[in-house]
């Protein structure tokens, strides 16, 4: 009996240790130590009660080479630092500037990289009590404060952006489920505003502000049923993507004011969203555990990724790693110019090494070349989770390649002789009503999962839990493929093989580590463990909202069956608190933590002179 405790709490430590390297195909990532920012004394922040802790990066372009530039906000504080990143060790004894405020805390903030320069920098900040500032961290300016007597809005503000392209225009999200068009040039006035009514859809209304001379704000969207919790706008600067505590991700055309489409989460608030580079897919994170991958051409959910065993909080694209692999020229169904249509708009000026390397792996010409997306996720549950999404889940109708996939072998896309296809067919628009509308062609038959992973506690008819205290910054993720492929199923025979694997794929090693921490999770985190009278109040007042069990099954909310489920690459624990910031920088990423380090995990081959000096070996593996 002893030894098996002593052999469990031995288990729990390996499990619950903290990790500072991981590996991917593309090489080792590599925590820097020395690279570490927080507030000058490095003591961990006492996290309770306080906002989430969130990062801003922007570039100077100054003379040095060395324009980075990092803000960070802990607590009531607000730093603003030289950003060393890969190259020197961090000096915490010299922010460039530094603001402790009473009363409010800062819970936003967002540069304008337009007007960045080495003598100035343009720095929205949204607080805790609904006022935005406008600061220069560089000449230590404080040029204006808006809803300033909170007139506009009281409640807190979940996420503060510049407008694309604009210098004057930024949009401000509030708790109260509202958001503000604003211009800087503009004032707020000494009264309440006065709204018209603009435009109004299912579930939202844009209104004008009435006045006889122009002010603030501009516009104001209400969205959906509590909390906005987070915006982001696609690359072209078009199109906004919003999440809500009712658990909707809501895309809008920002310039004619319509919703383009929707998608519900499979349980509980969404949190956190992001596009990926060329603006054709939405990533969304939240209450359910997990991260859901949505078509903005098609508005309907291709995947879903399974790793977190608490919300997630961040979800973001790495624009920089796009995987390359070369397949038998066999197997490749398209052409050169195919391909390079599927990358056209990738990554923008961002990925000019992987569009030479495209270029490169393209003019082989007897292999073929396939993309992967690869975006990331942080969690509450202090893990970090990257994955890739293929060409198998974004391309279900094509044959699968030999290239490095997570999908399982039994899932094949090719339906055997003699049995009947089901199409998935893809709705242009989603209306929000469909509540008794079914998926296309994914009724009949069940798609195969890579893991069978059972559905989140809670099931069809989740509870809502209340809304959490924090809200979550810039997200911009995708979801990985380790799961089933999409759209074509065949008959009996599929289904069969399905079954089998589902039963083989329940003895798996990934499921027996992952049931241990069940317990736990409900507790702590999600999924609550509610007794049945705080359920029965929570089910009373959910009556009035969208009925869970509607949307269900339907393409605003596919059921976990339907569609394919991803694993990450990697899911490991980086920190001891909860993780509030995930940013991908061309030669690192950033993750923060609630108690307010900020850490920089080097990409492979890109330690630089800080590995020699610090750490005993250099990572191996290929520069990306």
């Amino acid at each position: 009996m002893l030894i098996s405790k002593m052999a469990a709490e031995g288990g729990g430590k390996e499990m619950n240790e903290i990790k500072t390297q991981f590996t991917t195909r593309e090489g080792v990532y590599k925590l820097l130590t020395h690279s570490e920012y927080s507030r000058p004394n490095r003591v961990p922040f006492n996290s309770q009660g306080s906002n989430p802790v969130k990062v801003s990066f922007v570039n100077v372009n100054d003379q040095s080479g060395n324009g980075d530039r990092i803000c960070f906000n802990v607590g009531r504080e607000l730093y603003f630092y030289i950003y060393k990143g890969v190259r020197k060790a961090a000096d915490l004894s010299k922010p460039i500037d530094k603001r402790i405020y009473k009363g409010t805390q800062p819970t936003c903030h967002d540069f304008n990289h337009l007007t960045a320069t080495a003598e100035s920098v343009s720095l929205l900040v949204g607080f805790s009590a609904g006022q935005v500032q406008l600061i220069d961290p560089i000449k230590k300016e404080t040029s204006k404060l808006f809803n300033e007597e909170r007139l506009i809005d009281k409640s807190r503000v979940t996420c503060v952006k510049w407008v694309p392209g604009s210098e004057s225009l930024f949009l401000v999200s509030h708790a109260s489920g509202s958001m503000y068009l604003y211009n800087v040039e503009h004032t707020c006035g000494t009264t309440a505003p006065h709204y018209q009514l603009l435009k109004q859809g299912e579930n939202y209304s844009v209104h004008t502000c009435k006045s006889k001379s122009t002010r603030n704000p501009l516009l104001k969207w209400t969205v959906g049923e509590g909390a906005l919790n987070e915006f982001a706008f696609s690359p072209d600067g078009k199109f906004l993507a919003c999440v809500s505590q009712d658990g909707f991700l809501r895309v809008f055309n920002f310039d004619a004011v319509e919703l383009h489409g929707t998608m519900k989460s499979y349980f509980g608030g969404l949190l956190c969203v992001c596009w990926s580079p060329d603006g054709k897919y939405i990533v969304a994170g939240g209450e359910d555990d997990l991260v859901t991958v949505w078509s903005f051409l098609d508005c309907r959910v291709i995947a879903r990724g399974h790793g977190h065993k608490s919300w997630v909080s961040v979800v973001a694209f790495d624009h920089y790693t796009t995987s390359v692999e070369e397949s038998d020229p066999m197997e490749f169904s398209g052409s050169d110019e195919d391909f390079q249509d599927q990358m056209i708009h990738f990554g923008r000026d961002r990925a000019n090494s992987t569009q030479s390397r495209l270029s490169k792996r393209n003019s082989t010409d007897s292999r073929a070349v396939s993309v992967t997306y690869r975006f990331g996720s942080v969690g509450q549950d202090t893990q970090l989770c990257l994955w890739d999404l293929t060409e198998d889940i974004l391309f279900p109708h094509l044959p699968l390649s030999r290239t490095r996939t997570h999908t399982n072998v039994m899932n094949a896309t090719i339906p055997p002789l003699g049995s009947t296809a089901v199409t998935n067919t893809p709705s242009n628009t989603i209306n929000g009503n469909n509540s008794g509308a079914s998926t296309p062609g994914l009724n009949s038959t069940t798609l195969p999962r890579s893991n069978s992973l059972p559905p989140p506690a809670g099931g069809p008819t989740p509870t809502p839990t209340p809304t959490p205290t924090t809200t979550t910054t810039t997200a911009t993720a995708n979801s990985t493929n380790k799961a089933g492929t999409g759209g074509l199923t065949s008959g009996i025979l599929d289904s069969a093989i399905a079954t089998g694997v589902s039963k083989f794929a329940t003895l798996s090693l990934h499921d027996r580590k992952e049931r241990p921490h069940e317990k736990d999770h409900k507790r702590n985190h999600s999924m609550g463990h509610i007794s049945s009278k705080s359920s029965d109040k929570l089910n009373l007042l959910t009556k009035s909202k969208a009925d869970p069990a509607k949307t269900l099954g339907t393409l605003l909310c596919p059921r976990m069956e339907e569609v394919p489920l991803l694993e990450p690459l990697i899911c490991k624990k980086i920190a001891h608190e909860r993780l509030t910031v995930l940013i991908f920088l061309e030669d690192c990423l950033v993750t923060a933590c609630q108690e307010g380090f900020i850490c920089t995990w080097a990409r492979p081959g890109k330690v630089g002179l800080l590995s020699s000096q610090n750490q005993a070996s250099s990572p191996s593996g290929t520069v990306v």
